[in-house]
């Protein structure tokens, strides 16, 4: 199981949206980006777990600097 922290999320990113970019690289357990308790909006980062460290670990090295939804996101182990 691999924890993978996403950080410079553009704010229209979802949990769904997460789910999806990462599912291109296996399977994915959980996906979650963080809101703000009292806005309600997003904090711009975000979690995802990935049942297999070689799948997450490829996850990371194509997507870290990638660009997405107009941002550059970093993307490494939690």
């Amino acid at each position: 199981m691999m924890n993978i922290y996403i950080s410079n999320l553009s704010y229209g990113v979802d949990d769904a949206d997460l789910q999806t970019l990462f599912a291109e690289y296996g399977e994915v357990t959980s996906a979650k980006v963080i809101m703000d308790r009292e806005s309600g909006r997003s904090r711009g980062f975000g979690f995802v777990e990935m049942t297999s460290d070689t799948d997450g670990q490829k996850a990371i090295n194509e997507l870290n600097g990638a660009e997405y939804d107009q941002k550059t996101i970093s993307v490494s182990v939690a």
